[in-house]
């Protein structure tokens, strides 16, 4: 491509929360590189952000894959140039719910393998690729967590675990770019209605109308959309390091 589109690449964009992010940022102007495990599904996505003026390629990668890294930054780059922002929002939940006490060191292993060093070792990649190349763009690395960073649910412990480090991987790497400009924050999504959560939804639909979320309603893939692509876009580059919950409420303490 030749044109003066910003570049992004989301991860885990061919539905849920990572589909909506790919197609905000369609809207605002960005080239658009999806990344996924397979392509199932992705042509929907493609075709939708395509549908905004701009261009969109799907890209495999297993974040897990960590020795991939380097070669989908590559890949990514010689397709659409220099990336301008990287969203770190692909991830997978525990393989099931139940006792911590019973959780086994594969489920742990499987959960943070992907979630954690997965997202730190492509984030550091896509840092590297930052600071060797230039563009006329603001630059910004966006990790969607969870609200499970600080709130405790003792039934998928390995999920929680992950997401808790993602808010030290946050601050870590706004302290290294900071000097060269580079915004890094977190948004914190809670109780989002997405195909990851439609086997829990009629429980949550109960939480939620006994007062669990303060707003009283389920998220949406849009809400944050919204929050990720306005960090993304530089006006609040020196928040960087922030945290935005995009939960209604959920996370704020009551008595």
């Amino acid at each position: 491509m030749t044109d003066a589109k910003p570049l992004v690449v989301v991860t885990g964009a061919r539905r849920g929360i990572g589909a909506g992010i790919a197609l905000e940022f369609a809207q605002r102007g960005f080239h658009v590189a999806i990344t996924d495990i397979d392509a199932e599904g992705s042509q929907e996505v493609l075709q939708a952000v395509r549908s905004q003026g701009v261009q969109a390629s799907f890209f495999a990668s297993d974040l897990g894959d960590v020795q991939g890294h380097a070669a989908l930054v590559e890949r990514i780059a010689q397709w659409g140039g220099p990336i301008s922002c990287l969203v770190n929002n692909a991830g997978i939940p525990s393989p099931a719910r139940g006792d911590l006490l019973e959780v086994t060191p594969q489920s742990f292993d499987t959960v943070l393998d992907v979630n954690l060093r997965g997202t730190f070792f492509l984030t550091q990649a896509v840092a590297r690729h930052m600071l060797a190349t230039t563009t006329d763009h603001a630059r910004s690395i966006v990790t969607v967590s969870s609200v499970s960073v600080e709130m405790a649910s003792i039934e998928r412990a390995e999920y929680c675990l992950s997401k808790s480090g993602l808010g030290m991987l946050t601050r870590l790497f706004a302290l290294r770019l900071a000097p060269h400009g580079i915004g890094v924050f977190e948004v914190r999504p809670g109780v989002i209605k997405t195909p990851m959560t439609g086997p829990v939804a009629q429980k949550y639909d109960e939480r939620i109308a006994a007062g669990l979320v303060p707003m009283g309603r389920w998220g949406f893939p849009a809400d944050v959309a919204q929050a990720v692509a306005t960090l993304a876009q530089g006006k609040l580059g020196f928040c960087t390091g922030s945290v935005v919950h995009v939960d209604g409420g959920l996370s704020l303490p009551r008595l």
